[in-house]
């Protein structure tokens, strides 16, 4: 059985480093979709919902870049949903 998508927001902020990655849930990830090349002209702060049912703040104004991609199985990034135990429980 395969795991179902999941959605990633990739950021690259002005300051440099690693890329942000959020886990976002399905319909905030359709609804920035359209958005994003918006947001990242105006430099607006959005709020989108993440896999885990919270919210993050971004300010796209801190933006470099920014893509979706698809998060492989098993990967743990900020909103990542709790995965359930594998294995015996005690």
């Amino acid at each position: 059985m395969s795991e179902p998508k999941r959605n990633a927001l990739v950021l690259h902020l002005a300051s440099g480093g690693e890329p942000l990655v959020y886990a976002l849930a399905d319909a905030s990830a359709k609804g920035l979709a359209g958005r994003l090349q918006t947001l990242m002209s105006s430099g607006a702060v959005d709020t989108p919902e993440l896999e885990d049912g919270n919210r993050v703040a971004i300010n796209f104004a801190h933006v470099v870049t920014a893509h979706f991609d698809e998060l492989p199985p098993r990967t743990q990034v900020y909103g990542s949903a709790a995965r359930a135990n594998h294995g015996f429980r005690a």
